[in-house]
């Protein structure tokens, strides 16, 4: 099937619309493994286990398992549809224009503000040295100088991505390697010489309840740590054999990611020395030592590996950084590809790559450094916004097997028809957990997504632009719905301040599944039919059915 823009035959150098097929498998998982192991292995295990006790594990268990749900589903898609920025993208084929825009509006708001979190992070562990000891105020927000840094980072993230996909391949291989290979070494280290299994119940296995269990997913930076497999996807247009590869990145990344995570959260609470948590897991606290693994190893004498793990706070959290810098260029580019944004997002340089979307990211992150205090009031916010992304996958793979059930599918998954509207669900219990105070602010920024987005829409529309979109109110008809019932049901539930408490607990969790389940079989039922679909597809596909 001839695509649009055929970007699989255009791997020429030189300026335009083009995309670079210049990334193979270990790239692919490496962007992805890169970004799921960031600030999130240095920051998560310290406040999961303030938030759940030891039963954080369990935490960690359940998150690792949404994700997986939730990465079976993407490598299906991404497979199937091997596109950039292809998260923005999906809705859009099965439910047309008002839905595409509104995932795409959510894909980009999660991508444009990792980077922030993670230069918030490299900047609170730097904290430890003399000289780094005043980017911060005592609440967590930036002083001047902090600032100042914090914007430099910023530019550097945006200048290895101007010196093109292949660079910035092979930079966060060579830093992942570092990323994954520091965890690991701290897990052996910490496990062979300061475990303690009576750490696990001497203030109770799970002293705050189903409740801290359950809010820890989303607040404490556990979904935020696993999340990034969808990295691979966001360059599928830029991969070399994306329908063999994209599936084993994305798979393969979960796997590598949920191990190394779940390692961790065993090794911090078997060596915690039993001083730290004397007064319970919610006072765990390092008197006068930034960053939470750092402080434990200087705490129990291994100095030595603090450093080395001072050293990783710059690496981890760079890393991760510089690849969701890429990513949110790219889900601009496919924002504009669908009609949602200026056609100057899909402007590319002599080296392939989309300059202008690159220019926006690092303004986009400069404003993030203003409304959040600490690197977990951000996490909580990009966590809602993370998985409210996600939850179009699930939506548009149970539309594109009802609708398109014979297309080629080079990665298959078994009992598709079950997996996708538990994950749905799964990502809807997410998003209840993260709490009234986070979803308030979320919806504030859907609000100002749609002011934006809408605007060029309907620009577009009156000047008769080609590649102004078709709305398609009536396929989305469910999406108000959903997100309205969404936040109802969080302001009268018992997650976070501001929340009434009036929906007990077990009954919140039920009433979401349920009313998640009717939004999932809704919009099956109203989606487009398939010709629509396959007309969107043609119209907007990266590569073509045969190329690579």
């Amino acid at each position: 099937m001839a695509s649009v823009d055929q970007l699989s035959k255009t791997n020429r150098p030189g300026g335009g619309n083009t995309l670079r097929r210049d990334v193979g498998l270990v790239g692919l998982l490496w962007a992805s493994v890169g970004s799921i192991i960031g600030s999130g292995w240095l920051y998560g295990a310290k406040n999961a286990v303030v938030v759940a006790g030891p039963a954080a594990l369990i935490s960690w268990i359940i998150g690792a398992i949404a994700i997986v749900l939730l990465a079976l589903v993407h490598a299906e898609l991404g497979g199937l549809f091997p596109v950039a920025g292809g998260t923005a993208r999906y809705p859009h084929y099965v439910f047309g224009g008002l839905a595409g825009m509104s995932f795409g509006w959510f894909s980009w708001l999660q991508a444009a503000t990792v980077a922030p979190i993670e230069v918030e992070a490299m900047i609170g562990y730097a904290g430890h040295w003399s000289w780094a000891a005043g980017f911060q105020h005592a609440n967590g927000t930036l002083t001047v100088s902090g600032f100042i840094v914090a914007l430099i980072l910023m530019a550097v993230f945006v200048a290895v991505n101007f010196l093109g996909v292949r660079l910035l391949a092979h930079t966060n291989s060579a830093a992942t390697s570092w990323k994954v290979a520091i965890p690991l070494f701290a897990i052996f280290v910490l496990a062979a010489t300061h475990f303690h299994p009576g750490n696990f119940t001497s203030q109770g296995f799970a002293p705050f309840g189903a409740k801290g269990v359950l809010g820890a997913i989303s607040t404490s930076g556990i979904i935020f740590a696993l999340l990034g497999f969808e990295q691979a996807i966001q360059l599928s247009g830029e991969s070399r054999n994306p329908k063999r590869d994209i599936p084993r990145a994305v798979l393969g990344s979960v796997a590598i990611g949920a191990v190394i995570y779940v390692l961790l959260q065993v090794v911090f609470i078997g060596a915690l020395p039993g001083s730290s948590f004397v007064k319970g897991w919610g006072h765990l606290d390092y008197p006068g030592i930034s960053g939470p693994f750092a402080g434990l190893a200087t705490t129990i004498g291994l100095g030595w590996l603090a450093w080395i793990l001072y050293l990783d706070a710059i690496v981890s959290p760079g890393g991760t950084g510089l690849i969701y810098t890429t990513s949110t260029s790219r889900i601009s580019y496919g924002l504009s590809k669908n009609g949602y944004a200026p056609q100057l997002f899909e402007r590319t340089d002599a080296r392939g790559v989309p300059w202008f979307g690159l220019i926006i990211s690092f303004l986009t992150g400069v404003i993030c450094f203003l409304p959040f205090p600490s690197w977990q009031q951000l996490v909580s916010f990009i966590t809602s916004a993370s998985v409210l992304m996600y939850a179009g996958a699930p939506l548009a793979f149970g539309v594109l097997r009802d609708r398109l059930p014979d297309r080629e599918r080079p990665y298959h998954l078994p009992g598709g028809n079950v997996v996708a509207p538990l994950s749905f669900a799964v990502s809807s219990l997410i998003i209840y957990w993260s709490g009234w105070n986070t979803l308030w602010r979320l919806g504030a920024a859907i609000i100002l997504g749609y002011v934006l987005l809408g605007s060029y829409a309907a620009y577009a529309t009156t000047k008769q632009l080609p590649n102004a979109p078709r709305l398609d109110w009536k396929a989305a008809q469910w999406l108000p719905v959903y997100l309205i019932g969404m936040g109802l049901i969080s302001w009268q539930g018992g997650f976070g301040a501001g929340s009434q408490g009036n929906i007990g607990l077990w009954w919140d969790i039920a009433i979401i599944v349920v009313f998640s389940l009717a939004i999932f079989y809704w919009a099956r039922a109203v989606a487009l039919p398939a010709s629509e679909i396959d007309r969107n597809i043609e119209e907007i596909a990266v590569v073509d059915e045969g190329g690579h």
